[in-house]
């Protein structure tokens, strides 16, 4: 299942919970002391026989130091493909020790964004679905864009994709436009998010 917001979806010792639930959730960069986590969590996409979204679940690991420097790259636009803007990357991270999710927020937007992938792409591992993980990554990925100056927020989803879309309007999208997209075979909604407020407290000015 394909979305820029991704699906719904912890490890198993946090089957019981929900994301309102547990004490310390955190959108947090990329470091070492979770590789443990972050590979299990790609493991279990896998053998879910899911694609792995966002797309820098498909960045080569094993050197993991590498790895990270990669990303450090990707977020300050170095070495980037043809066509591919600046993008930082986040993981949901649950009472510190365990990857459920990971955000990917495009600095900013092409005409293929526009189209499908918008601003902010994120998945949550199969085993944490259902539980509010996808509404809270994407809330906290918007704070996170507004660190970035993104006033204004582009999210898409498979319009199949209920869970994803409640997400989004939870967080304040609303939908301006689907159409089908043969490449995907399935019809994709666009949702705009306001994102000032947020940003004008990262500058510290009340909303």
């Amino acid at each position: 299942m394909h979305v820029s917001a991704e699906t719904d979806v912890g490890d198993r010792r946090h089957s019981a919970g929900r994301a309102e639930d547990m004490d310390t959730i955190e959108l947090l960069p990329p470091a070492a002391t979770f590789r443990e986590s972050y590979c299990s969590l790609i493991s279990e996409v896998i053998a879910a026989g899911e694609a792995l979204i966002p797309f820098v679940l498909e960045f080569e690991h094993d050197d993991f130091g590498a790895f990270l420097r990669r990303l450090e790259d990707c977020a300050r636009g170095i070495a980037l493909p043809r066509g591919f803007v600046a993008h930082s990357t986040y993981w949901l991270v649950c009472e510190r020790t365990t990857v459920v999710g990971v955000s990917n927020i495009r600095h900013s937007l092409t005409d293929s964004l526009r189209r499908d992938g918008g601003n902010i792409g994120y998945g949550i591992r199969p085993s944490a679905r259902r539980r509010g993980f996808g509404t809270t990554i994407l809330q906290k990925s918007l704070s996170r864009a507004a660190q970035l100056g993104l006033t204004s927020v582009l999210v898409t989803c498979a319009k199949e994709n209920i869970g994803s879309a409640k997400a989004i309007v939870r967080n304040g999208g609303v939908l301006e436009s689907e159409d089908y997209l043969p490449a995907r075979g399935e019809i994709v909604q666009r949702y705009w998010i306001r994102n000032d407020s947020r940003a004008e407290v990262q500058q510290g000015i009340q909303p």
